[in-house]
């Protein structure tokens, strides 16, 4: 609500500026204040045809024709240095201000036809060998840039074209582990869409741009939190169905310990003490706005109002066995007589990182069906069963909702009954399910969640329910052994929402390009994985 205040507040501050500088310019005050309109007679007294105002119907498109028709309104008030193109674009309101009430000031004309015009001038004497009024007509030429400011200009528009494209509309991310492995590999890198679930406006406005939220080399985050805007969504193309690939930000990365082998977040030590060894005193707290959390990408098994529950690795949705996606990954204990020829692995898709473990007469790999049938065809005495993945890991019951009490024995392969919150729908509170709901409630929608001597309060007002505000969504790996997902870290809200991935445009064998590139992957899209 706040950052519609703020263009509401800008845009009337504009159009009242414009009331007091279109009488200089020989136009009624009055058509500053028309919507719309008082850009057709902007575009006009620049030079260009008031037709030109169409554009700013168009969105991201319309924030570079209203700079451009704010450098060129300046600049046909004679105010032709970078600064001042600087101020115009900055805070235009501010500088038609000035302009309206200087006595100093005075409108000089379109500029763009008195650029044309002295331009033709130029080519004038240069023709007629003129070489004295020549000469002359460069000397006093105003519209002349120098080649440093030429090369700062075109530099600082191709740096702001490609974060504006960046910020709203397409972003490139680049797969770092094998959690989607199967469909998604380490080194694919991806085009997201930021359109498609709507494109969400930023909440940190200071930043640097092109970079997400640290600075390369110097380990430090690129942004200032402060001051920042609330997020504003616009309308969205198309909805979030089960099996998409999602692009989001992840839920519990708004306080991290950034490492030089990962982030941790502040939870991930909390809950597990073995931690504290990983994240040393010299690595400070990190708190991180929404849209700089870290970017994860998953599987969208569940939305909003859907119940999930898994029974012996198998999802179920709503009851029902959910479609598995074709390459969905499980570890198995490969037992074989003798020796195991590992030599096709790589061509098969088995990385080093899907080989956990190995020992005499036994491996242990991460395969998905294909796969499978190919290591059996090594040797008929190949035993291939499932693996205990409990066995190997650090407290396995460490799930979310992270209750042991009221949610007893749930592992990565058993697990649930969950149900995901929907936007509007009233559940019932009681202490057996609020770990359950309490970060979405509390964190997540900006409530004060107490238990007092066994009855729930929420911002001081005692609470046996509690409805909504958003849309939740479950999002799970399809390396189901090897992915840190909602299993983990619970629900997504859609305000973490960040797009769609498109195709992926480049693939580098273990993620470093000196290793080669999959041709085989280039191009291939990659929302119907």
């Amino acid at each position: 609500m706040e950052i519609i205040i703020f263009i509401l507040v800008s845009y009337l501050l504009l159009s009242v500026s414009l009331y007091f500088l279109f009488p200089k310019a020989g136009e009624a005050g009055w058509k500053g204040l028309v919507p719309g309109y008082n850009f057709a007679i902007m575009a006009k007294l620049v030079g260009r045809s008031p037709n030109y105002a169409w554009w700013f119907l168009f969105p991201i498109v319309n924030l570079f024709i209203y700079a451009y028709l704010c450098i060129e309104m300046v600049r046909s008030f004679k105010k032709y240095s970078f600064l001042h193109a600087v101020i115009a674009v900055v805070y235009a309101p501010a500088f038609f201000f000035y302009l309206a009430f200087s006595k100093d000031e005075n409108y000089d004309g379109p500029t763009l036809t008195r650029e044309k015009e002295y331009h033709a001038q130029l080519v004038e004497a240069h023709e007629k060998g003129n070489t004295r009024q020549l000469q002359k007509l460069q000397a006093a030429n105003p519209y002349k840039k120098s080649a440093v400011r030429e090369w700062s200009e075109a530099i600082i528009f191709a740096v702001f074209a490609a974060a504006f494209i960046r910020m709203f509309l397409i972003e490139a991310y680049v797969i770092p582990t094998s959690s989607m492995e199967g469909s998604l590999i380490v080194g694919d890198f991806l085009f997201v869409s930021k359109a498609h679930y709507g494109i969400r406006t930023p909440k940190t406005v200071l930043m640097i741009p092109l970079l997400h939220n640290r600075i390369p080399l110097l380990n430090r985050e690129s942004y200032l939190a402060n001051p920042n805007l609330p997020f504003t969504r616009l309308p969205a193309l198309e909805s979030i169905d089960r099996n998409d690939p999602v692009v989001f930000n992840y839920p519990e990365g708004d306080s991290v310990y950034v490492t030089p082998g990962r982030t941790f977040s502040v939870y991930d030590v909390r809950r597990n003490s073995d931690f504290l060894s990983l994240v040393p005193k010299q690595y400070p707290l990190t708190v991180r706005p929404i849209d700089k959390k870290d970017h994860y990408i998953k599987r969208c098994v569940a939305i909003s109002g859907d119940t999930i529950q898994v029974i012996d690795r198998q999802l179920y949705v709503n009851g029902k066995p959910a479609q598995n996606p074709t390459n969905i990954q499980f570890t198995y204990q490969v037992n074989f007589p003798g020796s195991l020829n590992s030599g096709k692995f790589e061509e098969w898709g088995i990385s080093k990182e899907d080989m956990r473990a190995q020992g005499p007469g036994y491996m242990i790999l991460v395969l998905n069906e294909d796969q499978k049938k190919k290591v059996q065809s090594l040797d008929p005495g190949i035993e291939i069963l499932p693996y205990d993945v409990t066995q190997a890991t650090p407290n396995p019951n460490n799930l979310f909702p992270y209750d042991r009490v009221n949610f007893p024995d749930w592992t990565v392969d058993n697990y649930g009954p969950v149900f995901i919150p929907k936007a509007g729908q009233t559940i019932r509170l009681s202490t057996q399910n609020l770990a359950m709901f309490r970060r979405a409630i509390e964190v997540y929608e900006g409530n004060k969640v107490e238990v007092e001597n066994g009855n729930i309060r929420i911002n001081g007002q005692p609470a046996d329910s509690y409805t909504f505000k958003m849309n939740y969504y479950w999002m799970m790996g399809d390396n189901r052994h090897n992915s840190e997902d909602a299993r983990v870290w619970g629900f997504v809200p859609e305000d973490h929402i960040v797009g769609k991935p498109l195709f992926i445009w480049l693939s580098a064998k273990d993620g470093k390009l000196g290793n080669g590139v999959r041709w085989n992957r280039m191009f291939r899209s990659a929302s119907k994985i």
